[in-house]
């Protein structure tokens, strides 16, 4: 089932979310603020190589660790978030806990993201 966001469906299985407007996004945000839920944001492009390889471990994380909330957001699409976030960089995945960001990584590296959101999910 694909999951709605700004108007566009999107072709990713329910367990990411993507947004299109920085509005719902912000709504979003906001709300998982006040849980304590981990919630790892993909900040990705559609013409970035390294984030299409990220691609299919951001979907099995999602399906593994279903605690935690998994967002994609194209920084192109909503650069006004990315800038907040100070994306450089990409694929980055910042996971943030109650609104403020626990923890970075960027580039290809399944490894060590596996290990913080293991870290930070408890």
């Amino acid at each position: 089932m694909a999951m709605v966001y700004g108007g566009r469906p999107t072709s990713l299985p329910s367990q990411v979310l993507t947004f299109h407007s920085s509005a719902k996004w912000n709504q979003h945000f906001d709300a998982l603020k006040q849980t304590n839920k981990l919630m790892v944001v993909d900040f990705t492009a559609s013409w970035c190589g390294p984030c299409k390889l990220m691609d299919p471990v951001i979907q099995e994380f999602a399906a593994i660790f279903r605690d935690v909330e998994f967002v994609k957001i194209d920084v192109d699409e909503l650069m006004g978030v990315s800038e907040r976030f100070q994306v450089q960089g990409m694929p980055t995945f910042m996971l943030i806990k109650k609104g403020k960001v626990a923890d970075k990584v960027v580039g290809v590296k399944k490894e060590e993201l596996q290990r913080l959101i293991e870290q930070h999910r408890k």
